[in-house]
């Protein structure tokens, strides 16, 4: 599962682009128990959710006409100006390219080769979450895309990354985990078929975070309660756990997992 020791190529870092902070942070703090840092005139706006004093996401203020609300999930690398060349290399583009954020780190944005947005996050003074594996925090990532075999070779060239199949009833799935990593304790995320799941096909090539909660059924009637919907209700999955996808009240996807205890399927 998600390292909080961010090996390269490992989620570091999740946001929420949304038209309303304000909003989303009621919904947010309702639901994991977040509450807002806001950020100064020098971050442009861009604040902090935090967790008993911890950080696990960032958010930000978007306007409807400069995009659709949504999460978006960093991978740690130890240089982003390689990382936007070797994406171009790749097949992929830069939707912004890599930039300073203060002493905090270098940031860079890019679409993958089926058009799915991701980041990438070189560490300064920020080293990444400050919480991840627990209750309310980032726990794995999934990529939904029409094609995983080309989805997996885009991201081996790019980060490394070691994929591998899991059997289960009726398919498989398709796990990674970073470069030179070993055993399943490292995997941190997923790639699943766009076609596979109604839902998220009709948003195209994306990721989605999943948050760790400590009763699924419980967190899914919250959001509904928060104006929140399921777009996947409550569903168990063999030695996995408990997991639904929802959609906040501005309609940015993510998805919660109460996992299972170790060894029981």
């Amino acid at each position: 599962m998600l390292d909080p020791a961010f090996e390269t190529g490992a989620p570091n870092w999740t946001d929420l682009g949304t038209p309303d902070v304000d909003a989303a942070t009621d919904f947010y703090h309702g639901l994991f128990g977040w509450e807002l840092v806001p950020g100064g005139p020098e971050t442009g706006g861009y604040g902090m959710y935090q967790l008993r004093g911890r950080t696990v996401a960032g958010v930000m203020a978007v306007p409807e006409d400069q995009g659709k609300p949504a999460w978006s999930v960093y991978f740690q690398t130890p240089d982003a100006d390689a990382t936007a060349r070797t994406v171009e290399q790749a097949g992929g583009t830069a939707a912004f390219p890599p930039v300073d954020v203060l002493e905090y780190g270098r940031m860079g944005g890019f679409t993958d080769n089926s058009g799915a947005y991701f980041g990438v996050w070189q560490p300064g003074t920020n080293t990444g979450l400050g919480m991840t594996m627990e209750p309310g925090a980032l726990i794995w990532s999934e990529l939904y895309t029409p094609d995983v075999p080309a989805a997996a070779a885009f991201f081996e060239t790019v980060f490394g990354w070691q994929t591998e199949s899991m059997d289960f009833p009726g398919g498989s799935y398709t796990m990674v985990r970073p470069a030179g990593s070993k055993g399943a304790d490292s995997t941190f995320g997923g790639l699943v078929p766009l076609d596979s799941v109604p839902s998220e096909a009709a948003a195209g090539p994306h990721w989605l975070p999943y948050f760790a909660v400590e009763d699924c059924d419980t967190a899914v009637a919250d959001a509904e309660r928060l104006g929140g919907t399921a777009t996947q209700p409550a569903t168990d999955i063999p030695e996995v756990g408990r997991i639904a996808v929802l959609a906040d009240p501005a309609g940015a996807a993510f998805a919660v997992i109460k996992p299972a205890p170790m060894g029981q399927s």
